[in-house]
Formats: C-alpha cells, structure tokens, sequence
C-alpha cells in the first residue's frame, strides 16, 4: 500500500485533460527501438516507431489473465457442482450455458460439435475483457506503476479496447467460416457462391463485385463493432475521472449504462459467430 503511494505522489502532472486521456490510452509496448534494440516503449511517438511487429504486453497480459480466470472459474465450478440445491455461482454458470445453448438451437442448423464450447468461450471471454471497464482507470495502472517503480509506465487494462485483439478475434472466426464453408460445400461450391450466385455464370464479374465486399466486411464489422463500443466507453470513463470527488454520481451513471453495452457486445459477437457459421454449412 505505501508503494501505491509512493507512485501516487510521484506521478506526472497533466498539463491539460487531453494529455491525460492521452496517456491512459498509450499501450505497454515491446519492440525493437530506433538504436535497433529490443525494449519498452516510453513515449507514445516510439511505440509508433516500433511498427507491426511491436505487442502490447499489457493487452496480453491481461488476456490471459482474464483467460485464465474464465477456465479456472468453470473448472471449479464444474468438479463443486451438484444435483441438488446449487449455489449462486453454479446457478450462473448453468444460466450462461443454456443460453449459449438455447442461442444455438434457434440459430444454427448443421453439425458441429465444437461450436458449444466456442460460443461459450467467446461469449465469457469478451464478457470479462469487456468487464475490466467497470474498474477505476487509475486503479490498474497505478498497481502496474507501484509494481515495476515506474511512475510514467503505460498500461491499459481493458483488452477489448485493442483493435488487435478484437480484429484477432473476428479474423480467427473468419477462418473457421472459410474452413467449414469449403468442408461442407467443396472448394469449388464455395468459390461458386461468390461467382454464380445472385444472377447466374453469365454475371461472374457483376456477381464477385456484388458478394465479395459484404463476405470481406464480416470480419472487420465484427471487430470494429466491439473495439469502437468499449473504447468509447473508456474514453468516456477517463473524461469522468478527470473531475474529481464530483465524479461519483456521473460514473455510477455511466457504470451501470455501460454494463448493458459489456453484456450487450459479448452476446453480439457470440450470436453472429453462430450465425456466419451457421451459414457456413448451408449448402444450396
């Protein structure tokens, strides 16, 4: 606790609300830097520099965490549970797998016995990434700060405020639908949705114009929908946090709104993932 302080004390001084926000949203990145040596970013114009190769260790970091807590939690849960009364944590874990469940007998229609626990997967993990933004700002940081003695270090705390890892997300279910796509129908009938269909083989270049981008526009609808949610709503927590003691009403406000959107986009993701691969083993 008094390391906390400590860091407190020591921490810079914002000259105005924008470098504030600025540096809130700045990453813990890892690359190679300009004198050609691997090593953390200090300022947000060499996280930059350090280009596609660089990662955000505090966005892993805290996803693998969050990983990690989602596996123990069903783990403990499933060896502790019971047929007869049960408590409330097995009563809201049952809760969340018959509406995963219930979500893909009214949404799919093939064969696929992994799309369960994947539905369940995706649904839990971006939940608790997504939840992370009910935690102060200052709080995480500041721990990160009081543990390495770093008063300036970066460190964001919500992953799915990471265009990288929504886009890693949606990219790895876009895989999955081109994989079950070509299982299912056949190279040759999955290429043939996009050349013949809507107006036929006489219409192949009208067709492609026409069904490609929409095909294309999946993964990146899906990731932008999630990252341009949650990053809003940090941003708007940040804003928050920068008027003090006075905050507390207004960011209890925007909490429990914004518990509606941390639900609300984890069950989107979940559903249209059901779907698109749901449409993935439609034959015609």
């Amino acid at each position: 606790m008094a390391e906390v302080v400590e860091i407190a004390e020591e921490a810079p001084v914002y000259e105005n609300a924008s470098e504030y926000v600025r540096h809130h949203l700045s990453f813990l990145t890892y690359g190679k830097t300009e004198e050609g040596h691997l090593g953390f970013a200090h300022t947000a114009e060499e996280a930059t520099n350090m280009g596609f190769w660089s990662i955000h260790v505090d966005t892993m970091l805290m996803s693998v965490v969050l990983g990690l807590v989602f596996l123990g939690l069903f783990f403990s849960v499933s060896r502790k549970a019971t047929s007869g009364v049960p408590g409330g944590l097995q009563n809201a874990v049952e809760f969340v797998i018959e509406m995963v469940q219930n979500s893909i007998k009214n949404s799919f229609h093939g064969n696929c016995a992994y799309l369960g626990p994947l539905g369940l997967t995706i649904f839990c993990w971006i939940f608790l990434m997504n939840a992370m933004d009910l935690v102060p700002v200052d709080m995480i940081p500041l721990a990160a700060q009081a543990i390495t003695g770093d008063p300036h270090l970066f460190f964001k705390s919500v992953p799915s405020t990471d265009i990288n890892i929504t886009l890693g997300f949606s990219l790895s279910i876009f895989f999955l639908v081109i994989y079950y796509s070509i299982k299912n129908k056949g190279l040759g009938g999955f290429l043939g949705e996009f050349a013949f269909h809507p107006f036929g083989k006489w219409a192949i270049p009208l067709n492609l114009i026409l069904e490609l981008p929409g095909f294309l526009a999946k993964p990146v609808s899906l990731a932008l929908r999630l990252y341009g949610n949650l990053f809003a709503g940090e941003v708007i927590f940040l804003v928050i946090g920068m008027i003090g003691y006075y905050q507390l009403p207004f960011n209890f406000a925007w909490s429990v709104f914004h518990i509606l959107v941390i639900i609300l986009q984890a069950y989107l993701f979940m559903m249209l993932t059901i779907v698109y691969i749901n449409q993935a083993h439609n034959t015609h």
